[in-house]
């Protein structure tokens, strides 16, 4: 089994951004507890800022791996590019949230990811990469 697990837009300031509603752990950190999570997976993080960028490492996965992890950041709430290549290359995802995105801005509450992922978790912090892999994994 291989898993991406993609990281949208801020992501890699995480430690120095909002820490009240991010935490104090920083990038490295998050990508450290997802490489012990993976342990007896194939697996590839990927971080960018860039939407197209996103959607390209989408495209991209098409027969190379078995399941995705995409914490779309700031592009949840926007992106028709990034669901269109969900849906295009059509393999399992868990979109995973650090915040509970329901709890917050109200333009935070709708993702457009979440209408083609088979689960999202939300407001779980970096545990929630966890729950995503657990759950990938036993559902593959």
């Amino acid at each position: 089994m291989k898993l991406l697990i993609i990281n949208g837009p801020n992501l890699n300031m995480l430690g120095i951004r909002e820490p009240a509603i991010y935490g104090n752990n920083n990038y490295s950190h998050l990508c450290s507890m997802i490489e012990q999570a993976c342990e007896g997976i194939d697996f590839e993080i990927y971080q960018s800022n860039h939407e197209g960028a996103i959607v390209d490492k989408i495209q991209s996965a098409l027969g190379n791996v078995d399941g995705i992890v995409i914490n779309p950041a700031a592009y949840t709430h926007t992106s028709v590019a990034i669901l269109d290549a969900l849906k295009a290359v059509a393999i399992p995802t868990v979109e995973v949230h650090i915040s509970d995105i329901n709890t917050r801005e109200e333009f935070r509450k709708f993702s457009y990811v979440s209408l083609y992922a088979q689960k999202t978790i939300a407001g779980h912090g970096f545990d929630g990469y966890v729950e995503a892999i657990e759950y990938l994994r036993a559902t593959l």
